[in-house]
């Protein structure tokens, strides 16, 4: 595991209320659009890659999902996320602690069916990391399993949370997952940080063909 990562995370999430981070969205309404487009049983294994403190699980258990499965490398962002939830909604989730790019228990799982990941990738600058990173993707997401990935766009910051990111376009994000992956539907989305400033996204949807 990344232990520099790590400890940054820990940080960030113990230092500040989780409202009031750069990337907080009370509705992840560019996610669940895409959700909305995948062909996907209430029981399928679904994985958020890089949770913190999202809202999308609050809307996945309310929409039904009975599989969902959170990681982060910080434990205090899921900490804070299971107090959010409180105790009967954080059973239904399965929680994990775990370094996406060099994988402890991820490589576990199977059969998943939707990958989300909403600004990991973008971090991730060293090609072993993305190489790590695409390593578990492959390995864990099932044929005819969908892929969500947004970052922040060609237009967008080259800094967050003080670290350098990799900015991208659908045609990248594309090239980086393979012909493995068939690019389905892409957007533009500027999200509004809880100090009103404009972060420029793009958001993608693939699904795995091979």
């Amino acid at each position: 595991m990344n232990k520099d990562f790590k400890a940054h995370w820990d940080r960030v999430y113990a230092s500040q209320e989780v409202d009031r981070l750069g990337w907080y969205e009370s509705m992840p309404e560019p996610s669940l659009r895409l959700i909305s487009r995948c062909i996907l049983n209430k029981e399928d294994p679904v994985l958020d890659v890089g949770a913190g403190a999202t809202t999308l699980i609050d809307c996945l258990l309310r929409q039904g999902f009975q599989n969902i499965i959170a990681v982060d490398i910080s434990e205090v962002a899921l900490q804070k996320l299971r107090e959010r939830l409180g105790e009967e909604k954080a059973s239904r989730v399965q929680w994990i602690t775990d370094d996406i790019t060099q994988p402890l228990h991820l490589h576990r799982l199977q059969n998943i069916a939707l990958w989300h990941d909403r600004a990991v990738l973008h971090f991730l600058l060293e090609e072993q990391q993305q190489q790590g990173y695409l390593a578990t993707l492959k390995k864990i997401v099932k044929h005819g399993g969908y892929v969500i990935i947004a970052a922040f766009s060609l237009k967008g910051a080259q800094w967050c949370s003080g670290l350098r990111i990799r900015n991208y376009d659908q045609d990248m994000l594309a090239d980086f997952l393979g012909n493995e992956f068939s690019l389905r539907e892409h957007f533009d989305y500027t999200y509004h940080m809880p100090s009103g400033e404009e972060r420029p996204y793009v958001y993608t949807l693939f699904q795995r063909i091979a």
